[in-house]
């Protein structure tokens, strides 16, 4: 490596401590989680520099050079053995700060603009992993007994899907960011604090309203209370996001008894695809889930939903020529379409 006299050992270390303290929390307004990350993904360089010999106290911005950075990438996938996404993250976290410290520091620019060429390994593409219709209707409806509690996990669930909402957004989510006027819909909180709207159709509507009348009935109440809650003390407190996964859990447990198929991993994510795949293949333009999403990038949603076009296509043209199709497409046969997703 090619020794520089500035910027030395300590401009890097407050370089990144003003990036994680004061960048990326008040400029960027990134979510406490989303720091943390970064902190990780920097935290995973320094790592790789002890490896090779580059203690902390010598890692300076003379480490970020592009042969360095390429090595860290094959390291982190031969190595560490980590997936592609993995790899992409940390590769991007290390372009964020170092564009951060160019603008700090203009003598840095070179480096950032040689590093940013640095691709990480392609992953392999999938199909986007989602539930059948008649899985999903099974596990919303597994809260079946007469109680409170399985009445308020019944709709925690119903609105989990019906919006697409991240777990942290309706655990946040308060009996202020409802509006059921119509057209009625939902704020959410999102990543970074940024809010978005997301409609409820007219059969949430009229659970909600139930649960409104039975969970939240005082008109005075504080409208910071929170949407779900359990109570403690004789106060509610907001469900936490484990105990969001935990109801969604015993839900795919329940609803498993009658319907087989469903997998033994129930997450709250594999939720939210499912709304967003169910809107996709019922025609609903991807730009429009892209923003109930709050995905800031197109790419992000198309990417992760291309595999749902094959058959989209193959169902419009059999609807607008079906006599022209008399046989099933040979690419619908277990074979083939294995063969589609292989490299």
């Amino acid at each position: 490596m090619t020794r520089r006299t500035q910027p030395g050992t300590s401009e890097f270390w407050q370089y990144a401590r003003d990036f994680l303290h004061d960048y990326c929390p008040r400029t960027r307004r990134m979510s406490p989680k989303t720091i943390q990350a970064y902190r990780i993904g920097l935290e995973g360089f320094i790592v790789y520099l002890n490896s090779i010999g580059i203690p902390r106290r010598q890692i300076s911005f003379d480490c970020f050079e592009k042969t360095v950075i390429k090595d860290y990438s094959t390291w982190m996938t031969t190595t560490r053995n980590y997936a592609p996404k993995t790899v992409d993250l940390r590769l991007t976290i290390l372009k964020s700060f170092l564009k951060f410290a160019a603008w700090q520091d203009p003598t840095l620019m070179a480096l950032h603009e040689a590093i940013r060429v640095v691709k990480p390994p392609k992953a392999p593409k999938k199909p986007v992993e989602h539930l059948d219709r008649a899985a999903t209707t099974a596990i919303l409806a597994a809260w079946a007994d007469a109680t409170a509690k399985a009445r308020r996990n019944r709709m925690l669930l119903i609105l989990l899907y019906d919006t697409a909402a991240r777990v942290s957004e309706l655990a946040d989510a308060t009996v202020a960011d409802l509006h059921l006027a119509e057209p009625a819909f939902i704020t959410l909180t999102g990543k970074g604090r940024k809010t978005r709207n997301m409609p409820i159709m007219e059969k949430t509507v009229q659970h909600l309203r139930a649960y409104l009348n039975e969970f939240h009935p005082s008109p005075s109440q504080n409208p910071s209370t929170p949407l779900f809650y359990s109570l403690r003390h004789g106060k509610p407190e907001a469900l936490s996001t484990d105990s969001i996964a935990s109801i969604l859990n015993q839900a795919a447990s329940l609803a498993q008894v009658a319907y087989p198929a469903i997998p033994d991993r129930v997450h709250c994510h594999l939720i939210r695809k499912t709304r967003a795949m169910d809107l996709y293949t019922d025609g609903v333009p991807l730009p429009l889930i892209m923003q109930m999403l709050g995905h800031e990038s197109m790419s992000t949603t198309s990417t992760f939903y291309a595999f749902a076009t094959m058959k989209m296509m193959t169902d419009a043209i059999e609807a607008a020529n079906p006599q022209a199709i008399s046989e099933t497409p040979v690419w619908k046969e277990p074979a083939i379409i294995d063969a589609l997703y292989s490299l």
